[in-house]
């Protein structure tokens, strides 16, 4: 669950918090039919990044990296040509371009966000489990999770900012789409570096190592901006002095604030929950299990002997066999709940390699992708299922042949 409440906010409270920024901003200088310019541009960026999605993950048509290079291409001059109308305006010229322009801004970032969105369930690797399962449910949790808190943070930004003076909120609003704009340069630097369409020197190789080794650090910005403005707000409230002519006024006037406290509380609660994100959760969701230590078996000559009083308790058992190579091929069995039949297989799987299984709570678990194994499934294969090899049963004992571990010993030196 974490795992994905990590992904989809990071890839996605950002660009509320811009999106909410950009609200608040042009309804406050332009009103609904400035709202309704960039409404527009926000319905398109939606519709153009699901077809895009479908056309990336379901076809080789998208060059991914041109194609972000092209939609930042199209962002920094929007952002380029947002500032320089944005300047014109305040003299009473070319106005009327600033909610196109940040329509167009509002396309660029939910185009660039959003299709990686909408193909992230197709991703919760469930290892043939059911969509029924507590393994999707969790999973999904997660990821609405994460959907929610950029989109109450896009709302919370909207309604505070609104409350801020036009030059405080501009320059919010500045500092964030800035942020947002280096962010978009380095990228485009990275792909073109790596295409080698621009030669390599060292300032740009270093800005692109460490704009993608600290790429959190955007976030970071945007998080502070948003947090500084829930902040000034709630100071504000507590020094309300608008003047009122009556106690009906008076009491609007209160309830008003009041409300956008709420609306404070709620931002600075989604900004502690992105800093979880970045943080903790980030740590727990990566954190790697401790495999079981490997236990003894019998090896005559070119087979290894397990018996079945050792692997019939119902729990997983781990083997290990060090190959001529000195690799050390790991695998597993356990007994399945039929009472007859035993799972055996490599501690390895096709998809997520020999990060191996581990259990819990009496169910066997992929250390990587930390989906569920169903224990009848064992022994087949798909899915995230062990690697199947040859064994025996005879006499009491599951022979592994030496030969099949051999043969499966690349599985363990990628």
């Amino acid at each position: 669950m974490l795992k994905y409440l990590v992904s989809v906010t990071k890839d996605l409270l950002m660009p509320g918090i811009l999106l909410g920024l950009l609200y608040a901003y042009i309804y406050q200088l332009y009103g609904p039919k400035g709202r309704k310019i960039l409404t527009i541009g926000t319905i398109a960026g939606f519709a153009a990044s699901i077809v895009m999605s479908v056309v990336k993950n379901r076809t080789r048509l998208v060059d991914l990296g041109m194609w972000n290079v092209r939609t930042f291409t199209v962002s920094l001059a929007a952002l380029v040509l947002f500032f320089v109308f944005r300047a014109l305006a305040k003299k009473g010229k070319g106005g009327s371009a600033v909610p196109v322009l940040a329509a167009i801004l509002a396309f660029t970032l939910i185009f660039y966000a959003m299709p990686d969105i909408y193909a992230l369930p197709f991703d919760f690797n469930l290892g043939g489990a059911s969509l029924y399962s507590t393994a999707f449910f969790f999973r999904l949790i997660g990821f609405l999770l994460g959907i929610v808190v950029s989109f109450l943070a896009c709302l919370a930004v909207d309604h505070a900012g609104k409350r801020l003076s036009p030059g405080l909120l501009g320059g919010m609003l500045s500092l964030a789409l800035i942020v947002n704009g280096v962010q978009q340069l380095m990228k485009v630097i990275q792909v073109l570096l790596a295409k080698r369409i621009i030669p390599s020197n060292h300032t740009l190789f270093t800005l692109a190592k460490h704009s993608a080794n600290y790429s959190d650090i955007f976030i970071y910005i945007t998080l502070a901006v948003a947090a500084v403005i829930a902040i000034v707000l709630l100071v504000r409230s507590l020094h309300v002095n608008e003047p009122y002519d009556n106690p009906a006024q008076h009491r609007k006037i209160k309830a008003a604030w009041r409300n956008t406290r709420r609306w404070c509380a709620l931002l600075l609660a989604c900004c502690v929950v992105g800093v979880l994100c970045l943080t903790l959760f980030t740590s727990l969701s990566e954190k790697k299990v401790e495999l079981s230590p490997p236990e003894e078996c019998e090896q005559r000559g070119d087979d290894l002997y397990i018996s079945f009083d050792q692997v019939a308790d119902g729990h997983l058992h781990r083997f290990v066999y060090t190959t001529d190579d000195g690799v050390d091929v790991r695998f597993i069995i356990i007994k399945k709940p039929n009472g007859v039949a035993y799972g055996v297989g490599l501690d390895a799987c096709d998809i997520c390699g020999e990060t191996g299984y581990y259990e819990r709570n009496g169910q066997v678990v992929c250390s990587l992708c930390d989906v569920v194994m169903n224990v009848n499934t064992i022994g087949f294969k798909g899915g995230c299922n062990p690697i199947v090899i040859d064994y025996s049963v005879e006499n009491g004992y599951i022979i592994v042949p030496t030969a099949t571990l051999v043969e499966h010993q690349d599985e363990f030196t990628r």
